[in-house]
């Protein structure tokens, strides 16, 4: 494997609200469409050996109108479980539990912290297996997370890394060895 772009899906009327949303199949807004549109014109002339893409209509959408060929998708990339706080807003959440972290305390009837971390690396695992480089389509706080993995740190510290929707990163290697975060939120 040579580098992984992970693309963060389009916008959805959810995401521009800063609602959590997982489970909840929703289709990209026109500016969605946009984003994604113009994550083609970044990829162009880009082949991957694979696209891994989450289930979510937001993320295989984003993918076909970036001009990728999805090889496969995987659970292993759908959006963090956000339990019972699908749908709500972090200040929402902060109303009836000050302090609360989804990076520390994962949600109530949905994912831990560390539940992602296991989801992640058998991505990245996966990942590593392909000769060539690799994309992978999916959400914000996935994409967060499979950073921070990357580079070996945990999972909480996917909440120092801004993430937007329709953006690109790149994971790769220094000096052919060492993981490094190439590029973010591009």
């Amino acid at each position: 494997m040579a580098e992984i772009v992970l693309i963060r899906h389009g916008q959805t009327e959810w995401s521009a609200n800063g609602r959590h949303t997982s489970y909840t199949d929703l289709e990209l807004t026109a500016e969605g469409e946009r984003q994604a549109q113009a994550v083609a014109q970044r990829l162009a002339g880009r082949t991957f050996a694979a696209v891994l893409s989450s289930p979510r209509k937001r993320a295989l959408r984003t993918a076909e109108l970036a001009g990728l060929t999805v090889t496969e998708v995987t659970e292993d990339l759908a959006e963090w479980n956000y339990g019972e706080y699908e749908g709500i807003t972090t200040k929402r959440i902060h109303e009836t539990r000050p302090g609360w972290s989804l990076w520390t305390d994962g949600c109530p009837g949905g994912e831990s912290p560390e539940q992602m971390k296991v989801r992640i690396d058998r991505v990245l695992a996966k990942a590593k297996e392909y000769d060539g480089d690799v994309a992978l389509v999916a959400h914000g706080h996935t994409l967060r997370v499979t950073g921070a993995r990357w580079v070996g740190l945990p999972p909480s510290a996917g909440g120092l890394l801004k993430l937007d929707t329709g953006t690109l990163s790149t994971l790769g290697f220094e000096h052919t060895v060492d993981p490094v975060i190439s590029s973010w939120n591009a």
